[in-house]
């Protein structure tokens, strides 16, 4: 999981996706920002469904996605066309993340319209239902408080079947997580501890339930920083050129970080997104291939 916005290049994103194939690395994730989140002027940003469907078309195993794209930036037609367009790309190896946004600088900046937390919910809650339902076969009609659709049958289909995966995240709230019940294949929570993730997990579930739906039936994925060393001297290096640490992060030396990840794994989270910060540190993903992907797969 890479950080576009913080001056990620294109050559950065061709260096980076030809190493996950080449280690086995079963995703490439982006951010979808136009602005650092480092509030620094100096970093750009490309556009994340631009970059996707560019890796889709010279890469030819790893999964593309965004984590995650906000309901600001686009009409939800317009995104589920992109994503579509990026499934057809790369032959059914994309999967969409979908959360309100939060970062008013760029929306300021970019000339984004910043409405109330509340209000941004109202948004994703319709998108999620328009793009699943862009996705699904034949044609469909909404009206909502934001969006209008007629009879639209959004040809072609994703190459995926039944489509590509549907991902939305936060803190596990109410109305996240009903959004989440209803429309979505995944649901990721960030920066908790071992203890947070069960309990966000079990609101999950229990939105599941509520409406109808087995939870077994959604993954509960989680997304956290890591920095891992060979040892103690290196891991030092690698945390002090990030600067300060999120007490959350997962730190430490390989036997450390598969230490950690189990306890996540005991928790019940399925899935892990490890944001790689420093991108252009080809060493640690070198590193975590070697000594911390074996481990977690015994």
């Amino acid at each position: 999981m890479i950080e576009g916005q913080e001056d990620v290049t294109w050559e950065d994103w061709v260096a980076l996706a030809e190493t996950c194939e080449r280690l086995g690395i079963e995703a490439l994730f982006r951010s979808d920002h136009y602005l650092s989140v480092m509030d620094d002027r100096d970093r750009g940003s490309l556009d994340a469904w631009g970059t996707i469907n560019a890796l889709a078309a010279i890469t030819s195993s790893v999964r593309l996605g965004t984590m995650v794209s906000p309901a600001t930036f686009r009409h939800p037609s317009v995104l589920a066309k992109l994503a579509t367009t990026a499934d057809h790309v790369s032959g059914g190896r994309v999967e969409l993340g979908l959360g309100t946004g939060w970062w008013d600088g760029e929306h300021r900046a970019y000339g984004f319209p910043f409405p109330s937390m509340r209000d941004r919910m109202d948004l994703l809650g319709e998108q999620l239902e328009i793009v699943h339902r862009s996705w699904e076969p034949g044609p469909f009609s909404f009206s909502g408080k934001h969006y209008a659709i007629e009879e639209l049958d959004a040809l072609p289909k994703p190459v995926q079947e039944p489509h590509p995966t549907l991902i939305s995240g936060g803190q596990a709230g109410p109305r996240g997580s009903a959004f989440a019940a209803r429309w979505c294949d995944e649901y990721n929570v960030l920066y908790v501890t071992p203890e947070d993730a069960a309990s966000k997990r079990e609101a999950i579930h229990t939105a599941c339930r509520d409406a109808g739906r087995d939870p077994g039936s959604i993954v509960v994925s989680m997304m956290n920083a890591v920095v891992v060393g060979r040892d103690r001297d290196e891991v030092q290096r690698r945390s002090d050129a990030l600067g300060d640490l999120n007490e959350a992060w997962i730190v430490g030396t390989p036997p450390e970080v598969v230490g950690r990840l189990r306890e996540y794994e005991q928790a019940g989270i399925e899935r892990l997104f490890l944001q790689h910060l420093a991108h252009r540190d080809f060493d640690m993903l070198e590193l975590f291939a070697a000594e911390v992907m074996p481990a977690l797969q015994r």
